[in-house]
């Protein structure tokens, strides 16, 4: 149920030694510098290059797994900033590269590419390096640029120590007097259990208490986010934030755009979910904090083991190499399954060049986790199809494609549950809750972040104060436009903001969850109709990186630009209605 971080090093002291010949090999690196036009030079720069990436990848995510195992470690912390400054000399050290690569020109470069079988994997990404050359500077400016790459990151890591290792778990007591003990990673399945609304109400506001309490301070760490991305945007002579995040994948703005046009002028359906709920429950008003509570009364928990084969029985009518990547993205040493203090919060599958994933997990029995399993499980699929069908160059896979996979597996799953339930009333409401809320979370939820990222990208490209007054405005008015819902009348919910993560360390990244499980809707779709068409989606898996994601969706059939993929979610949400009102009544 644990890691066994001896699969990536025997010990620290294995750690430290590759990490000195790491630091070694990158203190060579200038001496390449004005002598990549050289054919020879050019192949060992890039077969060094190469040597690096994998190490350099294994590196950080040892010193990365072993800091979420425990983030008040201060010796786990102290290394991942080890790495973090190691990655910035290897960046300065680099700066070079891109200038010199676009200087020599994109018909020699490929030459070089042609008369070498061990370059050839470098294609794509050169490819990439020229679609982006517009934005790329001289050597001196991205020199200068280097330098400033790790003081531009610490957002992200001050959010970090502020809202993970400087956060206590807080006792709650109840009405009947009963004390419990609230976590960021236990308050949901709290919420979900408790029937008074005060109770409720008590464990909410001790988790966003914390929010609340530094709201200055997460504010002007936000501005340093927000001040980071734009010094980035007009250093590279972007015309927005936004293009800035999407043009180096070749996204079309569109998609974004398009995306949050469908969800905003769908969110009657959210609207009409939530008066379901309201009614049925018996809630004067529903708030955010109630969308955990099962319409259908269940104490149903599962283990982590039932988890696993509850998801393997959902694939088990796919091809062989599809289960066989489930049983080993899931296999003993490479899932870390329960909450312990000091462990990071949430769940995520991390990978390496040429490694084996590794999963994290805080699961706490719910059906929800049961679903974290098979998405996570997804991620890591992902990454091990690409390490077997792709070189070095090309496995690393875009945020775009990544939550297709992940979502893919979870419609799977959700269908295995609803063709095997017992039939019962309770079944089949907690069946089609699971799949609203999952729409609702994955789909509009993250809309919702992505419309509040460009809100807060835009106001501060204007030049206007960043304070947790404007922040929290965005949210209460997307709130409102989204759910009906005033989250002003919340104990710290105005500071949801703060509490998500991708915010301080992925900017305009969680609008990829909203495309991928539209995509990855539409993919299932087409395998429900015909099992064969799996290849479809294990083409996608196999891609890596090897093209921009855009073409590698167009590759499975699918057209992001089109606002028919996102309406087809729309569609679906009300037919889940439809059933669950009638489920409801019966």
């Amino acid at each position: 149920m644990n890691w066994d971080l001896k699969n990536l090093f025997e010990d620290l002291d294995s750690w430290k030694s590759e990490y000195d010949n790491v630091q070694k090999t990158i203190e060579t690196l200038p001496s390449f510098q004005g002598k990549l036009g050289d054919f020879e030079t050019f192949k060992t720069y890039y077969k060094t290059q190469k040597d690096l990436a994998v190490k350099l990848h294994k590196l950080y995510q040892y010193a990365s797994l072993k800091s979420d195992l425990n983030k008040k470690d201060v010796d786990n912390a102290a290394r991942v900033q080890k790495m973090a400054n190691l990655l910035n000399v290897y960046s300065q050290n680099t700066a070079f590269e891109r200038p010199e690569i676009l200087a020599l020109g994109k018909e020699k470069v490929f030459a070089f590419l042609d008369r070498d079988e061990g370059l050839k994997e470098y294609r794509f990404p050169l490819e990439k390096l020229f679609h982006q050359s517009e934005h790329i500077l001289d050597k001196d400016k991205e020199a200068l640029l280097a330098n400033y790459s790790l003081l531009s990151s610490q957002g992200s890591e001050l959010h970090s120590a502020l809202s993970t290792a400087d956060n206590e778990a807080k006792d709650v007591t109840l009405k009947n007097g009963e004390t419990i003990r609230v976590t960021q990673g236990n308050f949901r399945s709290h919420l979900a259990e408790l029937q008074d609304k005060e109770d409720r109400e008590l464990v909410f506001k001790a988790v966003f208490d914390h929010y609340n309490q530094h709201k200055h301070t997460f504010a002007e760490i936000y501005n340093t986010i927000l001040q980071a991305d734009i010094a980035h945007m007009r250093s590279r002579s972007y015309n927005s934030s936004l293009e800035s995040f999407l043009h180096g994948n070749k996204i079309d703005p569109i998609v974004y755009h398009n995306l949050i046009d469908v969800a905003k002028n769908s969110t009657d359906l959210l609207k009409r979910y939530y008066r379901i709920r309201k009614d049925y429950l018996n809630l004067d008003e529903h708030r955010t904090f109630d969308r955990f509570m099962p319409l259908a009364e269940s104490s149903s928990k599962f283990s982590y083991d039932e988890a696993k084969d509850m998801f393997f029985k959902s694939i088990d009518h796919l091809e062989e190499d599809f289960k066989d990547k489930a049983y080993d993205a899931l296999k003993e040493g490479y899932v870390d399954v329960y909450e312990q203090d000091g462990k990071r919060t949430g769940a995520y599958s991390s990978s390496a060049l040429n490694e084996h994933p590794f999963i994290l997990l805080n699961y706490d029995d719910t059906l929800s986790d049961v679903f974290t399993v098979a998405h996570e499980a997804g991620h890591s699929m992902h990454s091990l199809f690409a390490k077997e069908h792709q070189p070095v160059a090309t496995q690393n896979y875009t945020i775009f494609v990544a939550e297709i996979a992940s979502t893919f597996n979870e419609h799977l799953l959700l269908d295995h549950f609803i063709k095997n339930n017992k039939g019962t009333k309770e079944d089949k409401i907690q069946l089609l809750q699971q799949s609203i809320d999952d729409i609702a979370g994955t789909f509009y939820r993250q809309t919702l972040f992505a419309a509040y990222e460009l809100k807060a990208h835009e106001i501060a490209e204007k030049g206007e104060p960043i304070t947790h007054e404007v922040l929290s405005n965005i949210m209460k008015d997307l709130y409102l436009s989204f759910y009906d819902i005033d989250i002003s009348k919340e104990p710290g919910k105005s500071y949801v903001w703060a509490y998500i993560p991708h915010m301080f360390f992925a900017p305009f990244y969680v609008y990829q969850y909203a495309t991928s499980f539209a995509a990855s809707l539409k993919l299932y779709e087409l395998v429900k109709e015909d099992p064969s068409n799996i290849e479809k989606h294990m083409t996608l898996l196999k891609a890596g990186g090897d093209n921009f994601p855009m073409a590698q969706v167009e590759r499975a059939g699918l057209d992001l630009t089109d606002k028919n993929v996102f309406e087809a979610v729309a569609k679906r949400l009300e037919n889940l209605l439809d059933e669950l009102e009638l489920a409801l009544k019966a």
